[in-house]
């Protein structure tokens, strides 16, 4: 949500570049972002909880956790 996450500054939750860059060497990234897109969850980065995005698909999911990856 571009509310909550920008592409080169925090908001309520980190940069979608400093997502991009902590995961870089971590190849099960994609799938467990692709989850945490839908599902929601928290503690990663601070006490911020993400909301889960339910009306996003799988399919969806692992196309946006693609692009967050890419931004670094």
């Amino acid at each position: 949500c571009m509310t909550c996450h920008a592409v080169d500054k925090k908001l309520l939750g980190p940069s979608f570049r400093e997502i991009a860059v902590k995961y870089a060497s971590d190849k099960g990234a994609p799938e467990r972002l692709a989850v945490k897109i839908v599902k929601g969850g928290g503690g990663v980065w601070g006490v911020a909880v993400m909301p889960a995005n339910t009306q996003v698909t799988e399919a969806e999911a692992k196309k946006l956790a693609a692009w967050v990856l890419s931004q670094r």
